[in-house]
């Protein structure tokens, strides 16, 4: 699948060094996979949020952080819409963001 953008998340490590490597890790699976849908996903992913929309919400870094994404599975791209602490993710709406 296509990620956009990296930048989004390489933005974030920067100022969160503690979670480089497992943003880096995500990256590499998201850009390798070939999911068709939420259920392909679920399954390698079992801990995931399923929000509207095709949203997403992945734990990072031992729930350290959020990091929400779309999904347009027809076009096997993911859009990054958020990436924060617990305390960020708070202050928005995960379905509409």
């Amino acid at each position: 699948m296509r990620v956009i953008a990296k930048k989004i998340l390489r933005e974030f490590w920067e100022k969160h060094s503690d979670c480089e490597q497992q943003l880096k890790s995500w990256y590499q699976e998201a850009d390798h996979a070939k999911w068709k849908n939420l259920n392909e996903l679920k399954t390698e992913y079992p801990s995931v949020s399923i929000l509207e929309d095709n949203r997403v919400c992945f734990n990072i870094k031992g729930n350290s952080y959020r990091l929400i994404v779309k999904f347009n599975f027809q076009y096997q791209m993911i859009w990054i819409r958020f990436i924060g602490t617990h305390s960020e993710y708070d202050k928005i709406d995960a379905n509409k963001i």
